[in-house]
């Protein structure tokens, strides 16, 4: 099976076209794919589609369930460039939620992430109130987080601290990520203010645990911080694996960074998977 390696703001992907993927049930295979120690090893897979004239990206987490991912965008319109697919600086890519507007300025990718969704039905979250629900307590095994929740066409549950650094992100992530509130699990977003124009943020990605970057979950976190009137409309995010620049004015989100191919390859997934099953 033939693929490429691609990164955004260090969030690394496989990408496949979809006939290079014929034959595996690539849903089924995504974990020993991405595994980092007896596959190729990634935050996801990025696939490859055209419909209706236009290219669509669908993304799956390690675990094979289906996802929306900004970091993946910016990755997946970067090899559409690379590989001549797209010649033109302002173009439109098909995702899970629906169609992005894509714009390059100075080799850079702008992308339209669309309007947040504050919905707790649609986030979801099955606990009635108040809409949006900022700072929304969530009691984990008897510590209290007060989570602002939005969606960027998948849930995130954003939790300001006074520093990052001191969250152990590894306990508490997979445990806010299968709340029973949330029916379809979420994100988890940990970030602290520095001032108006900057955040620091680390993520625990549902699906798939720490990650250097989400971009979804960056544009959700400065969302967020509008709504608690803590930020102005341009805000860059410091993520472990670099800074992205988010833009929101109260209408759609636009997000801005580079990306890149890392290199390609081919692989036998039935014979990694052979040894996965057999340690």
């Amino acid at each position: 099976m033939k693929f490429v390696k691609v990164q955004a703001t260090g969030n690394d992907f496989i990408l496949v076209e979809r006939e290079w993927i014929k034959g595996y049930d690539i849903e089924n295979i995504a974990p020993i794919l991405c595994d980092r120690h007896f596959g190729i090893g990634s935050d996801g897979i990025l696939i490859v589609d055209k419909e209706d004239e236009l290219y669509k990206m669908t993304m799956l987490n390690p675990d094979g369930s289906e996802a929306m991912c900004g970091n993946g965008l910016r990755a997946f319109v970067r090899y559409l460039i690379t590989k001549g697919y797209i010649n033109k600086n302002e173009f439109r890519v098909k995702t899970l939620p629906g169609i992005n507007n894509i714009k390059i300025e100075n080799n850079l990718i702008k992308a339209s992430l669309g309007k947040p969704i504050f919905e707790r039905e649609k986030i979801p979250f099955t606990k009635k109130g108040i809409e949006p629900a900022i700072d929304e307590e969530i009691e984990v095994d008897g510590v209290i987080f007060k989570a602002t929740l939005v969606s960027m066409g998948n849930p995130h549950a954003v939790i300001f601290v006074d520093n990052v650094e001191e969250v152990d992100i590894k306990k508490w992530g997979p445990k806010i990520e299968n709340y029973p509130l949330f029916p379809k699990r979420t994100n988890v977003e940990f970030a602290q203010v520095l001032n108006r124009n900057e955040i620091i943020m680390r993520v625990w990605e549902r699906g798939a645990g720490i990650t250097l970057a989400c971009g979804t979950g960056t544009a959700a976190t400065v969302v967020a911080a509008r709504l608690k009137k803590l930020v102005n409309s341009k805000v860059t995010v410091h993520l472990l694996g670099g800074d992205i620049e988010i833009e929101y004015d109260f209408e759609e989100v636009i997000m801005k960074g580079d990306a890149s191919i890392v290199f390609t390859g081919n692989i036998e997934p039935e014979n990694l998977y052979y040894r996965k099953v057999n340690i």
